[in-house]
């Protein structure tokens, strides 16, 4: 598949070339793979079988997705969370503190979190439990996040210590979540385009996917759905190559760090 039918499929879901171009070249081999499993010869005749097919239609979207995490992706982020954010909200007076990992990938983000406030409770005593909700259109994403087992490359943020703490060694160059770290978890399959799947959040994490990958004529109501999911006074990350919309939105950057916002009452 050469750029010029690429773009073509780019076309056909609403996608940015921007976004898939360095990744376009993976991207390209798992639709090419597709294509031969459906005995589809050339692009149009992959659009014409997958325009009438529903579920060849998601599994077309499902090659296309990229899932590029490892655990604190971003540093600097998860540092701002663990030292400003966490406590913040922990010192609100609220019970539970409640996060949604939009796109969560592979989950390393989801653990992340749950490792981050788990270090917080045992600094100091600690109010707010934490819930996540952990959703992601590819269902084999979900299977390899709910599983909790990395590669050691996943890991390579992660200091000894920690890794010590958080994480049982199964074989070799492998490593699993441990137990505790597990709890309170919900994992959904859920199309970022669509409708949210709950609302009322006090922590959004939206990297590395509508904000990257879509048009703006996708990206700008689903952002504004998605958005809307949080509690005033909430925050939301993004990815470190990202930029919120051009449209108002009622966000203000955070000053330690300018790819998380708190979104502002109305």
């Amino acid at each position: 598949m050469d750029d010029t039918q690429f773009r073509r499929l780019l076309d056909y879901f609403g996608f940015s070339w921007k976004g898939y171009r360095k990744v376009r070249k993976g991207v390209k081999k798992r639709v090419g793979r597709h294509m031969h499993v459906l005995n589809c010869r050339n692009l149009s005749e992959y659009l014409d079988l997958i325009d009438v097919n529903p579920r060849l239609r998601e599994e077309c979207e499902h090659a296309m997705s990229v899932s590029i995490s490892r655990f604190f992706r971003d540093r600097e982020l998860w540092r701002t969370l663990e030292e400003d954010i966490l406590p913040r909200l922990d010192n609100s007076g609220i019970s539970v503190i409640r996060a949604w990992s939009a796109g969560c990938a592979g989950g390393e983000e989801v653990y992340s979190l749950k490792i981050i406030h788990d270090r917080l409770a045992t600094s100091k005593p600690c109010r707010a439990a934490l819930w996540i909700l952990a959703s992601d259109l590819n269902p084999e994403n979900l299977d390899r996040a709910r599983s909790g087992f990395y590669p050691a490359g996943s890991l390579k943020e992660v200091s000894h210590d920690l890794r010590d703490r958080c994480f049982d060694s199964v074989r070799r160059h492998r490593y699993a979540v441990k137990p505790e770290f597990t709890s309170h978890i919900r994992w959904r399959h859920h199309h970022l385009l669509s409708d949210p799947p709950d609302t009322g959040f006090h922590l959004l994490f939206l990297r590395n996917n509508v904000l990257t990958y879509y048009r703006d004529t996708l990206k700008v109501p689903a952002f504004q759905k998605i958005a809307n999911t949080l509690f005033p006074s909430g925050f939301l990350m993004i990815g470190a190559h990202e930029t919120l919309p051009d449209s108002e939105f009622n966000f203000v950057r955070h000053p330690r760090n300018p790819h998380i916002f708190q979104k502002q009452p109305d």
